[in-house]
């Protein structure tokens, strides 16, 4: 897999906060999902390289205060992850978050809102930074402003590791393509989706275009038996 050793990291394991909480039904409508609560796995992903360059996919839900605390399981344990794969957070390269959304992005910071990983890039799709608004969102962004590596659609932001743009979920969000893994973000949220790629999820920022993204990029996935490496599925890698 071009040389690149990838670990899962299980920031999290819960059901959504009451404040956004809806039966798995009115999550997908129409997948014909039961009427009770979804337990999301909120996945991380540590990148190593034969060189020993890191790079981590995601940060997660970060601590008791961070932007997630109105809804995810906080405190996130991505910490205690990296520290038991043998990685300090100021070993970190390169962070690549694949969309701004609270579940993914809160890691960026510490609780005293310095970066949580400082001497690393961050890699945000210039259409994610465009769409960034509201202060729980630049509590994390402007702390990082002069560690932001900005990109627009494909890149390798690091031997052998490149982003794609694949809008939707959000207008910035990216996956993340290393050989023959793809880590995939929100870009599939729960495996009804991969028997669907129709189904809609209610928190796409654009439905119609999510839909549209998904159906492309799993269709170029499957024709490759991609390995994916998913955000909440229980187990963290899927062969197609």
């Amino acid at each position: 897999m071009s040389g690149v050793e990838v670990t899962p990291l299980c920031d999290a394991v819960g059901p959504m906060g009451a404040s956004i909480r809806r039966p798995l039904a009115e999550m997908f409508p129409g997948a014909g999902l039961p009427d009770e609560p979804w337990v999301l796995h909120f996945h991380c992903y540590l990148l190593r390289s034969a060189a020993g360059r890191l790079t981590l996919v995601d940060t997660g839900i970060g601590g008791a205060d961070s932007p997630a605390s109105s809804w995810a399981p906080v405190p996130g344990t991505l910490a205690a992850e990296l520290s038991a794969a043998g990685v300090t957070p100021a070993e970190i390269d390169t962070v690549v978050l694949t969309h701004l959304h609270s579940d993914h992005a809160s890691g960026v910071v510490t609780d005293d809102g310095r970066p949580a990983f400082e001497n690393a890039r961050y890699v945000l799709q210039q259409a994610e930074l465009d769409a960034a608004q509201g202060p729980s969102l630049h509590r994390l962004i402007t702390p990082i402003k002069g560690q932001l590596q900005v990109v627009e659609g494909q890149a390798e932001v690091a031997p052998g590791i490149h982003v794609h743009l694949a809008a939707g979920h959000t207008p910035g969000h990216q996956i993340v393509r290393v050989g023959d893994m793809a880590m995939t973000g929100d870009l599939v949220l729960h495996p009804v989706q991969l028997d669907d790629p129709a189904v809609r999820y209610l928190y796409d920022d654009d439905q119609e275009a999510a839909a549209r993204t998904r159906a492309e990029v799993l269709g170029t996935l499957r024709t490759e038996h991609a390995i994916l490496a998913t955000a909440h599925f229980s187990e963290p890698f899927l062969r197609l």
